[in-house]
C-alpha cells in the first residue's frame, strides 16, 4: 500500500511564495504518475501540476502556469509543488496523488490516480 503525506501549506499574503511536499511510503512505483490535485468547499477537485514518470513530462493547470513547478525525487520519494505570485484565488486544499501513468492527457485527470493523500491547506490572503 502506497502512503502519501503532504506538508507545506500555510497561510501567506498574495504575492508570496510556498513550497509544498509530499511525501511517499509504502509501495512507491517510480514509474506511477504523481500530481498536485486542489478543491475548495463545494468545488470539483482539479488538477494543478503532475509529473509522469520516466522523461519527467510536466503538465500545468492553465491558471498556474509560469507561477508554480513541479518535480519529484524517486531515490527521496519526494514530490515537491514550488508555488510563486500566489494569489487569493490559489487558496485551497492542496492533495497529492500517484498511479499508474496513462499517458501526457491524462496527467491532470483525477481518473488517473488511485492513492491521494490527506492534504494540505493553503490560504492567499489579499
Amino acid at each position: 500500500q502506497l502512503r502519501l503525506v503532504e506538508s507545506g501549506g500555510e497561510s501567506v499574503q498574495s504575492g508570496g511564495s510556498l513550497r509544498l511536499s509530499c511525501a511517499a511510503s509504502g509501495d512507491y512505483y517510480p514509474w506511477y504518475a504523481m500530481g498536485w490535485f486542489r478543491q475548495v468547499v463545494g468545488k470539483e477537485r482539479e488538477g494543478v501540476a503532475a509529473i509522469s514518470p520516466g522523461d519527467a513530462t510536466t503538465a500545468y493547470a492553465d491558471s498556474v502556469k509560469g507561477r508554480f513547478t513541479i518535480s519529484r525525487d524517486n531515490a527521496k520519494k519526494i514530490l515537491t509543488l514550488e508555488m510563486n505570485s500566489l494569489k487569493p484565488e490559489d487558496t485551497a486544499m492542496y492533495y497529492c496523488a500517484a498511479g499508474p501513468t496513462r499517458g501526457r492527457a491524462y496527467l491532470l485527470s483525477t481518473s488517473t490516480y488511485d492513492n491521494w493523500g490527506q492534504g494540505t491547506q493553503v490560504t492567499v490572503s489579499s
